[in-house]
């Protein structure tokens, strides 16, 4: 599966994915780096087939009126370390890809998995 990781995430998010073959990118691989607008970023999600990984609310708004981007995992922790972030989201990455199958809306909160559509 591909992913593009928001600007609020950290850059290793994309080395937990690609531990289990995953091709996942971060805006700072995008030309624009973490400037890049939200309008490119679900344009390249979607031309590229990725799941959009954010915890902006903005691209929540755009998937549920507009079906863009394609595929979103929301991150909903609130603040989190990075390495709390890594002890949560690692282990459910199977699970996450797995729902993917199906689901084109997944939020991960500090009690687990949500499916939203």
């Amino acid at each position: 599966m591909r992913f593009l990781i928001d600007a609020q995430l950290p850059r290793r998010m994309a080395g937990w994915l690609a531990a289990v073959n995953c091709d996942a990118l971060h805006t700072l691989d995008l030309p624009p780096r973490n400037r890049t607008p939200d309008d490119d970023i679900t344009t390249a999600a979607d031309r590229e087939s990725r799941a959009l990984i954010t915890k902006d609310a903005d691209f929540v708004d755009s998937h549920l009126l507009r079906g863009r981007p394609e595929k979103l995992l929301l991150i909903s922790t609130g603040n989190i370390s990075n390495d709390e972030l890594h002890v949560l989201m690692v282990p459910l990455i199977p699970s996450i890809l797995r729902e993917f199958q199906s689901c084109h809306f997944i939020e991960l909160s500090r009690s687990g998995l949500i499916l939203r559509g």
